[in-house]
């Protein structure tokens, strides 16, 4: 079959690669018909080549039809069309069944020490072959899909896979109400839909804030308040709007690709072309992130407030503002979205007649799994007013 796999920095091909195979009685073999680049994806289209070989095959956001099942899957039939969550959860051991399935003690990657296996995601992650392929073969398929209706299109439900629960478990994190002012940094397409999600159940007030004017306009006729970034102290811009106090919670929906420390690029840059063992020394010894964003994040929440990070850091000692944070008495709550954590709630909101959220014009841009390496460029380089890329296997 066809997959699309990572074969060096900036580097991604359409190639063979071979059939998915059930070796477990709770695995299941789904067909794609939608995926999608995340801007995950993008780490790996650079940062995080320490920890990629030649031939792993990308892509965590993936829909489709159920081809085949093994004896132990119940809840799945051929045939059904389903959506499958990023990380890989068994549903069953002492942290799923607390609703913490990013950690998910079944398929943690201890050796590496980091949580629950995801699909295309590395070997800090698993090593699991992912979903930007013509088929997946997909591990917990007794727990993991979420079964879909047959009568809209895809993209209603295909960010039920990361993007959707990463913004709600965002919101939820900042937890504001109807008298609250939510900021949200970074408005791609987690932070364009964290925007929907708090506007959706009524947060008093929403500021979206980015540097990409298109991206600025789409939150703006969402109904967000919005700062353009460019041109503008962030920190003090919102504190202006909020009576000089700073917004109650504030959304990180950045993360490791900011804008804003050229120097940090420069450690990036260089780290992901030396040698795999001394790169990864470098990302599990040095701060390679450049942290703008979160700084700015810290800076302008109100004292008492809620930081809530959404957007994905790789530096393991990158330097943060502990003076400020303790001073402010702030809340800070991240990681990786517990997808199955929210599916049920998104999808009684994401199947409604109207999509209040305005999923099916998320993505700009379509294009075959041929289309891949041309769009991964265009999607890193923001060019075209690139926002969200869905591919048809």
């Amino acid at each position: 079959m066809k997959a699309l796999t990572w074969h060096g920095i900036e580097d991604v091909r359409v190639t063979d690669v071979p059939d998915p195979v059930i070796a477990h009685t709770t695995d299941a073999v789904v067909r794609v018909s939608s995926t999608a680049i995340c801007g995950s994806d993008l780490h790996l289209y650079r940062v995080l080549a320490p920890y990629l070989k030649p031939g792993d095959v990308l892509g965590h956001e993936f829909m489709g039809i159920v081809e085949e099942v093994g004896p132990g899957v119940a809840t799945l039939a051929v045939g059904d069309r389903v959506v499958v969550p990023f990380n890989i959860s068994c549903g069953r051991c002492w942290m799923c069944q607390r609703g913490l399935f990013a950690q998910c003690e079944t398929t943690q990657n201890t050796d590496s020490g980091k949580g629950a296996s995801l699909f295309g995601y590395t070997s800090l992650y698993g090593s699991v072959p992912g979903g930007q392929a013509e088929r997946v073969l997909v591990p917990h398929a007794d727990f993991g899909p979420i079964v879909v209706p047959d009568d809209m299109p895809d993209e209603r439900f295909l960010y039920l896979s990361d993007i959707l629960p990463t913004a709600w478990q965002a919101v939820e994190y900042a937890d504001v109400n109807g008298s609250d002012t939510l900021a949200v940094l970074g408005l791609g397409p987690v932070g364009q839909l964290a925007v929907r999600s708090a506007l959706h159940p009524g947060v008093g007030r929403v500021i979206g804030v980015d540097l990409v004017p298109d991206r600025i306009e789409r939150a703006r006729v969402s109904g967000a308040e919005v700062i353009d970034a460019s041109d503008t102290d962030v920190a003090q811009a919102l504190k202006d709007l909020t009576e000089g106090r700073g917004p109650d919670a504030v959304i990180d929906a950045v993360g490791m690709e900011a804008h804003g420390n050229p120097f940090s690029e420069k450690v990036i840059a260089g780290a992901s072309r030396l040698p795999k063992p001394i790169a990864r020394g470098v990302v599990e010894t040095f701060g390679i992130d450049r942290l703008a964003a979160l700084h700015t994040a810290v800076a302008a929440v109100r004292r008492g407030g809620t930081l809530s990070i959404s957007g994905v850091y790789g530096g393991m000692a990158d330097p943060m503002p502990m003076m400020e944070l303790f001073d402010k008495g702030l809340t800070v709550r991240m990681g990786q979205c517990h997808v199955r954590r929210w599916s049920d709630e998104l999808l009684d909101i994401v199947r409604t007649d109207d999509d209040v959220l305005e999923l099916e014009s998320l993505a700009t841009h379509h294009g075959s799994l041929e289309d891949a390496p041309d769009l991964y460029r265009v999607f890193q380089e923001k060019q075209d007013e690139c926002l969200k890329v869905v591919l048809r296997p």
